[in-house]
């Protein structure tokens, strides 16, 4: 009988928590910037840095390749995926695109649960500071993940609620760019517009303010970059 899934002979294979942990670190540290867009990624140096197995590394980052966060070139090893304003406009238009879609299923199958995440998260993440020491606190945009994945974990269907979450870690890489120029946003009365709308079972009023609010970050995003040409998008 075929066996659909294969796997490497246990002497070939890195231990699944090292390649794990070394997938997040790794993650984390793309999505926060600490390893910018286009840089080579060695993976002996980085085995010795994160003191894991190359075999892990590779793993680690094999699993970044489809999530799109990491290039794989033939002949040229991994390489962190570039940034740019024609990427990020795509994202935001694919975005709002599969939102709309997961907001509307939300509305239509979510039930009272839903609505209670929706409250608990929006209300956890009011209360966290966005802010400490004049740098983006990581509390806040674990919460600010979580209120935005709440909204549309109403609809019955995890392939497109993992698109939507891939979608949402993409557009993570570009947020940070325009995190000074957001500080002015009054972002507590776009999220509590969302709210509403959704605790009103109104499904457009929540896809055309769910729309505007990630429009507008694309907007910022985009200033911040022509104006900075040398440390945003390109």
């Amino acid at each position: 009988m075929l066996r659909l899934i294969e796997t490497l002979p246990a002497e070939h294979a890195a231990p699944r928590s090292q390649t794990s942990a070394t997938y997040a670190r790794l993650k984390a540290d793309i999505l926060a910037g600490k390893i910018d867009p286009g840089e080579k990624l060695k993976i002996n140096d980085l085995a010795a840095q994160l003191s894991v197995s190359p075999g892990a590394v590779r793993e680690a980052l094999s699993r970044l390749v489809p999530e799109g966060f990491v290039v794989s070139r033939d002949q040229r090893g991994f390489t962190v995926a570039p940034i740019s304003i024609d990427d990020l406009l795509d994202l935001t238009r694919l975005r709002c695109d599969i939102e709309e879609i997961a907001l509307r299923r939300s509305v239509a199958e979510g039930d009272a649960s839903w609505e209670a995440a929706v409250l608990s998260t929006a209300h956890r993440m009011r209360r966290t500071p966005r802010i400490i020491d004049e740098t983006p606190n990581l509390d806040w945009l674990a919460q600010h993940e979580a209120f935005h994945r709440a909204l549309v974990n109403g609809a019955e269907s995890p392939r497109l609620l993992a698109l939507n979450s891939q979608l949402y870690q993409q557009l993570e890489r570009y947020r940070l760019l325009a995190w000074n120029v957001d500080r002015t946003r009054d972002v507590d009365a776009e999220h509590q517009e969302l709210v509403d709308a959704a605790l009103d079972r109104d499904a457009n009023s929540l896809v055309a303010a769910a729309r505007a609010h990630f429009e507008r970050t694309a907007t910022l995003i985009v200033g911040v970059s022509r104006a900075n040409p040398d440390t945003a998008a390109g």
